[in-house]
């Protein structure tokens, strides 16, 4: 679309001064400005003095909170509009030319429609504010797996959360020189209006325009949009893979270390499994975090699959996060933090349902009004975040900047199931972990639109991210198989299993250790395992209890059964997604679904 507008004069000094001599930024830049016609603009160089102004600058126009430095050093709150709180699938469009490009499970429509759209909301957007240049790194310095990113955004929260989640300032230019590769980003809130509120992804022209929101998954577009899905397609044109995955290491007493990666749906213990601390138990075993929550992997000279976290930071839900469940988050977020939507005491300290110690005496809850513990509201939103540096991960692994990645040995998918599926299996093969993969689920929570226990299929925890059509997604995960040598090996797991009395089967949290030890040893191919009609399974002795309850060594055998009435009716179910993608779906896993079914 032509931009014909005069642009705003007086843009030339201090912070307007470009970072960078690259002709196309240069020339971008310039057009976006003649659309949006800011007030002033603002090259980002990622520089502490850069942090300091621009803290400041939003704690005097109200956008932050500064909370007790004695408590919270470093720490800041935000609180952002009720109606803007959370990822919009309903509003985020994949702009390729034709629909069966996006396919059925994404919302499309043709980009030089979606392009007028945007440019007619955009312009004069940024009138009376800053637009900020926001250069980054997804990845490493100089991993042949890193992409560089620019968003030109008109949000100050925009450009503090991208410091501290994305590598961004000088570094990001350094790399793009005059003539790289770079990812165009344009984000204006206009006026949190979800009505004029669309994420839109041109994954042909390596463009994203988000319009209308200022909540994180929305607006820092380094990470789910670039991140996945414009990484997926990426990934699948470059030979590569990327993935909704933690990354976590395992270094053993002896200091053997092997490295899975694992993908899970929502509220199924993602940042707590990639931050776990093992059992006492499990004295000089260690757990290091990659990653914890995307995955870029490819296929390195020795036929491994190797795997990089192109973030520098952790962006996590806070409810639910205490010093039992995830002691290493609770650190993390401790210092040079920012949060969003939770609660505020009077002390300037932060607050949220399932905090370690007894609820404040009163506060002001995420929307800003007063709260006491007999308020029926909860007080922080329950998709209330934090953004944390990875630097603050006091078990963060010494590889996460290794530039060449660490070499994958396992990849773990799982869900939240009350029922039929077992605590752990293996697959029997690459081809066969594909199918587990690509038919996993987890049951809706009170909290999810839709009947409370329907099993919503999240095809490796990527519905909502995949850039592209879902059945080439699948194709690409087995066409991967032939670039690698030695392929991970592909489980399943199931924290969530309950027995009749409706409690669950397992302890979870730190225990799960015990499982990631069998899990370990299959991949380093130490103990045995038995073939039954879904997988490879652990006999219960296999499982190290040692120190565990006598009911929760009770409960194993039940949390390891199968019953195989439950399963012929959770090939059904599959059917759903099937049928949905049944043109497009790849017919190795037409097959796989008839070889289960002739097994059970």
């Amino acid at each position: 679309m032509p931009l014909a507008m005069t642009p705003p004069a007086n843009l030339t000094s201090g912070p307007a001064t470009p970072k960078t001599a690259h002709p196309d930024v240069l020339k971008w830049v310039e057009e976006i400005t003649q659309l949006c016609q800011p007030d002033q603009i603002h090259w980002c160089d990622g520089s502490e003095a850069e942090k300091e102004s621009l803290t400041q600058q939003a704690v005097d126009a109200g956008i932050l909170i500064k909370l007790n430095q004695e408590k919270l050093p470093g720490c800041y709150y935000h609180r952002s509009n009720p109606n803007d709180v959370a990822r919009v699938e309903e509003c985020t469009f994949i702009c390729t030319r034709t629909p069966d490009a996006a396919g059925p499970t994404n919302h499309w429509m043709a980009p030089a429609a979606m392009y007028e759209k945007l440019y007619a909301l955009c312009k004069g957007a940024m009138k009376g504010r800053t637009m900020y240049v926001v250069p980054y790194l997804m990845g490493p310095p100089g991993s042949p797996l890193t992409k560089i990113g620019v968003e030109i955004t008109d949000s100050i929260y925009v450009v503090l959360s991208m410091r501290i989640m994305t590598r961004m300032g000088q570094i990001a230019w350094d790399q793009l020189g005059t003539e790289g590769k770079y990812t165009k980003g344009l984000h204006s809130m206009l006026d949190i209006n979800p009505e004029r509120r669309f994420i839109a992804h041109f994954p042909q022209d390596n463009t994203i325009i988000s319009v209308g929101s200022n909540y994180g998954g929305n607006v820092l577009l380094g990470k789910k949009c670039l991140a996945l899905r414009l990484g997926s397609y990426l990934g699948r044109i470059e030979g590569w893979m990327a993935e909704h995955m933690l990354i976590l290491g395992v270094e053993s007493p002896t200091g053997e270390k092997t490295y899975v990666a694992a993908a899970f749906p929502s509220a199924c213990g993602k940042t707590n499994f990639a931050m776990l601390i093992p059992p006492k138990e499990f004295d000089g075993w260690k757990i290091t975090t990659v990653g914890d929550d995307i995955a870029w992997m490819r296929p390195g000279p020795d036929g491994r699959l190797y795997a990089i976290n192109p973030e520098a930071g952790y962006f996590g839900v806070v409810p639910g996060t205490n010093f039992t469940s995830n002691p290493n988050a609770m650190i993390s977020m401790s210092k040079d933090t920012i949060y969003t939507n939770v609660a505020l005491t009077p002390d300037l300290d932060v607050w949220w349902e399932g905090k370690d110690g007894d609820p404040p005496a009163e506060c002001l809850d995420w929307k800003g009004n007063p709260w006491t513990p007999a308020s029926k509201e909860k007080a922080a939103h329950p998709n209330s975040r934090f953004a944390a540096p990875m630097i603050n991960n006091p078990a963060l692994a010494p590889e996460a900047n290794d530039p060449h990645g660490v070499p994958i040995s396992g990849i773990i998918f799982g869900g939240r199931r009350a029922t039929t599926l077992p605590l752990v299996f293996q697959a029997f093969n690459w081809i066969h972990g594909v199918y587990i993969g690509a038919t996993m689920g987890s049951e809706m929570t009170a909290a999810a639109a839709g009947t409370v226990g329907q099993v919503r299929r999240d095809p490796m925890a990527m519905l909502p991210f995949c850039g592209y059509n879902m059945g080439d997604y699948f194709r690409h995960w087995l066409r991967m198989r032939k670039l690698l040598k030695r392929p991970p090996k592909v489980f399943h797991v199931n924290w969530f299993r309950k027995g009749e009395d409706g409690k669950f089967l397992w302890p979870g949290y730190g225990e799960n250790m015990r499982v990631l030890k069998w899990i370990i040893d299959r991949c380093r191919g130490r103990v045995p395992a038995y073939e039954t009609p879904v997988g490879w399974m652990p006999e219960p002795v296999d499982i190290d209890m040692v120190g565990l309850p006598e009911k929760d060594v009770t409960n194993l055998g039940e949390a390891l059964s199968l019953n195989l009435e439950e399963w012929k009716r959770e090939v059904l179910l599959q059917d759903e997604l099937f049928f949905r993608l049944y043109s497009d779906l790849p017919k190795e896993l037409i097959f796989q679904r008839e070889l289960l079914i002739s097994r059970l």
